[in-house]
Parts: structure tokens; C-alpha cells; sequence
């Protein structure tokens, strides 16, 4: 198993909350832009979390009023007109790793956004299992704008079931910015809440997820994820198995003991 006790990232900003990882990107003064050594360092880190016993959910919090701004232009954009095909597509393979990764993780993740939330940066609270904005978040799906196509980090296939197919649609072509309100009535953002109290909330809504049945919610991201691409009888067998092997962990027999007992069952994840 990996532990993160003493974890040190070198490119971006981490901290243990109990069993809440607290991540936040860099460069304030750039509105945190994501990096090719930020980039690989996240991939490598979600993908640790599959093995963590120490970690149960993690905050993508905002840093100086701001989400994240993109590829940085001077470390990413400037060096990609540079290169060949081969090192393009070692590229954009490596930010769709990022992605892969925090889907495939098994710990429910959680973006916290306040201000600026653009092009990677979105893709990243796009990823995210629950969004939480402030009233000035920013998202914005840009890559259009500098002359590239909207299918970037899977925003194609995702955002359209996030928010439908028409909205999903007008904010990749246009590359305009969507405001906290549309965010939060077309399903993007599951809640606005005042930039003071943004990550207190998150980490609030963090904690109840890290009191539940972990091995249950991994289990529950896992469905969630594989079955987009299944029919409606493959997913209901998919989820009949899935069920049967949360009722073998100590947990839902916890959960009975508790419920006999008159008592509030304590999830221990095994």
C-alpha cells in the first residue's frame, strides 16, 4: 500500500486534511497554470491513490482566487509549436493520462473552484467527481480560441453527459466562458458557494464521504465511470456484482450490527 504522511510534491501544493487530500496548484500570480512537470506529477500521484490507505478523498482546492489558468503559455504552449508529431502525441497522451488517472483512482475527488477555471483547468474540475464553485468562477472550455479543437482530455465524451449535448456543444466551439450560475443550472457545478467559505465546504463534504464505506464508494466511481460504454442489461449484471462484493466487506456487516444496535455504524474501509 502507498501512504502520503510525508508526501512532498515538487510542482504543486499538497496537504493531508484526516483522510482528505488537499491539492492546489502553483503560480498565483499566473492564476495557477498547469505545467509539463505539474502535469506528469499529478498523473503519477492519482494514480498512487489506487494503493493509498491513507487517502480516502481529495479537494482540488483554488489558490489566491483562482482555479487553474491552463497550459502555462511560456513552459507548454511556447515549446509545442516546436516540436515534432511524435512529441505532440506524447503530449497530449500524457494530459489524457491525467484524466485516466483521476477516474481511475477509486477515491471520490472533489473540486473546489473560485475565479479563473480555463482550458486544462476546467478538463481537471470537468474530471472531478462533485464541483463546488464560488459566484465568480470562470469556466471556460478554450481551446478553440487558440486554435485548437474542443476534443481535448476527453471534454467530447464527458462534458456532454455532464451538462448535454447541445450546451456541451456551444461552450467547445465557442470557447466562451460559463458563468457560476449556468454552471450551476445546467449541472456542472453541483452547488455556489461564497469564495470564503468555498474550501471549508469542500473539505466538509470531503470529511462525510471519508466517514462512509470507502471500498463501497470506489466501488460506486468505478460503475459510474465503466458503465458509459454499456448497455442497460450489462450494467445492471455489472452492478449485481459489484453489490455482491461489497456485502462480503466488514463494513456492511458494520452497518447491520449498527442498525440492530440503534447505533451510527463506523466505516472502517475494510
Amino acid at each position: 500500500m502507498t501512504t502520503f504522511k510525508d508526501f512532498q510534491p515538487e510542482h504543486f501544493d499538497f496537504a493531508l486534511n484526516g483522510r482528505t487530500a488537499v491539492v492546489s496548484l502553483r503560480g498565483a500570480e499566473r492564476k495557477n497554470p498547469l505545467t509539463f512537470d505539474s502535469y506528469a506529477e499529478l498523473r503519477d500521484f492519482f494514480r498512487a491513490l489506487a494503493y493509498a490507505d491513507d487517502v480516502h478523498a481529495v479537494v482540488l482546492a483554488s489558490n489566491g482566487g483562482n482555479f487553474c489558468s491552463g497550459g502555462d503559455v511560456h513552459d507548454i504552449i511556447g515549446p509545442l509549436v516546436k516540436m515534432d508529431m511524435k512529441g505532440l502525441l506524447d503530449f497530449t497522451r500524457m494530459t489524457g493520462d491525467l484524466v485516466k488517472a483521476m477516474l481511475n483512482c477509486s477515491r471520490p475527488v472533489i473540486a473546489a473552484v473560485d475565479g479563473i477555471c480555463v482550458g486544462a483547468g476546467a478538463i481537471l474540475a470537468m474530471a472531478s467527481d462533485i464541483r463546488f464553485c464560488s459566484p465568480d468562477a470562470k469556466t471556460a472550455f478554450l481551446f478553440t480560441r487558440v486554435g485548437l479543437a474542443g476534443c481535448d482530455m476527453g471534454a467530447c465524451a464527458m462534458l456532454p453527459r455532464i451538462i448535454g449535448q447541445g450546451r456541451a456543444a456551444e461552450l467547445l466551439y465557442s470557447g466562451r466562458s460559463m458563468s457560476a450560475e449556468e454552471g450551476h443550472a445546467w449541472g456542472f457545478y453541483n452547488r455556489v458557494i461564497e469564495a470564503d467559505a468555498l474550501k471549508g465546504e469542500a473539505l466538509a463534504f470531503a470529511d462525510r464521504l471519508t466517514a462512509g464505506p470507502v471500498f463501497a464508494h470506489g466501488i460506486t466511481k468505478t460503475q459510474i465511470n465503466q458503465e458509459w460504454s454499456m448497455g442497460l442489461e450489462q450494467a445492471i449484471e455489472a452492478e449485481a456484482q459489484a453489490q455482491a462484493i461489497c456485502m462480503q466487506t466488514a463494513d456492511f456487516e458494520r452497518a447491520y450490527r449498527a442498525f440492530v444496535d440503534k447505533k451510527k455504524p463506523e466505516f472502517k474501509g475494510d
